[in-house]
């Protein structure tokens, strides 16, 4: 009993069980997500054609596409990363380079993870009381993407307050030597050496914001424009998320389930493409900034 004990109590041993159930833990948590996206890919992915990429929704007849729900997605998502990418990032530059320890940016950090927190369908409720009521925008496209960019916010701020605080201050010091002012120590040092974590941020937020459904229900609607592609900010601003939702809750369409399926299947894989598409020029600039 005495060698048993020992033995179970050695540190080695400790720590060869703690690495045998972290990755335990981590082939679970990879199993879930394979068997997850291998579902959804089998049934949506024979669902998928040219015709039903860009074809139009049809109401009551078997046969409709996803075109116009496409493009809108990706064309709020646009909009939206344009209202508050500059907004976070000036917010992050700020509380990680500007702002002293007060009661202020306590204030602005506190609203910061505060709104993080709201429900998305809270957001949405508010998105339709300012944008589409008060300001009369009605359910659009822009009414969408207002609303959106509250929800990308939050997560951008702090990813950029965050990234911009990993930059040894070794590289500031050095730029203030050779002379250089604080803005541009920021701008040419500081900046470049974030941007990898930034675009991290960005994909991982863009990612999400790409398959949001609540907010947009209240601010967007749930009709699109008979015109593909529209890029009238006021069209009515359905995406393919909402379009799932619709289908299968108040749908008359015969083939739902199918329509269902392959939205399902097109989301998971433009998603993907999607963040292949930042995540591999990120990785290669942090490779070009460590020297690799």
């Amino acid at each position: 009993m005495i060698v048993v004990w020992q033995r179970l109590t050695n540190p080695r041993a400790i720590d060869r069980l703690a690495n045998a159930i972290m990755w335990l833990a981590g082939m679970v948590i990879l199993g879930i997500l394979a068997a997850f996206l291998a579902y959804i890919l089998y049934k949506g992915v024979p669902v998928l054609s040219w015709n039903f990429i860009t074809g139009m929704p049809s109401d009551i007849r078997a046969g409709g596409g996803v075109g116009p729900q496409f493009f809108n997605s990706f064309y709020i998502l646009f909009l939206s990363m344009l209202f508050s990418i500059p907004v976070a990032l000036g917010a992050g530059i700020y509380l990680a380079e500007y702002a002293p320890a007060s009661r202020l940016t306590d204030v602005i950090r506190l609203s910061t993870e505060s709104l993080a927190t709201v429900p998305s369908i809270v957001l949405g409720l508010f998105g339709m009381i300012i944008f589409v009521n008060m300001l009369g925008l009605g359910f659009s496209i822009i009414g969408g993407a207002l609303t959106l960019s509250l929800l990308n916010l939050p997560v951008l701020v702090r990813v950029t307050e965050e990234a911009i605080r990993t930059v040894p201050a070794s590289y500031r010091e050095a730029s203030l030597a050779l002379g250089a002012t604080k803005w541009q120590t920021i701008w040419k040092v500081v900046l470049p050496n974030a941007l990898p974590g930034i675009i991290t941020g960005i994909t991982l937020t863009a990612g999400r914001a790409l398959g949001e459904t609540a907010i947009l229900i209240f601010t967007a609607g749930t009709t699109v424009s008979r015109h593909l592609p529209d890029f009238d900010p006021l069209a009515a601003g359905e995406t393919l998320a909402v379009h799932m939702w619709y289908v299968m809750a108040v749908g008359l369409v015969p083939d739902r389930v199918e329509i269902a399926n392959g939205i399902g299947a097109l989301l998971i894989i433009a998603i993907l493409a999607f963040n292949l598409m930042f995540t591999i020029p990120g990785h290669l600039l942090q490779r070009k900034l460590k020297g690799k």
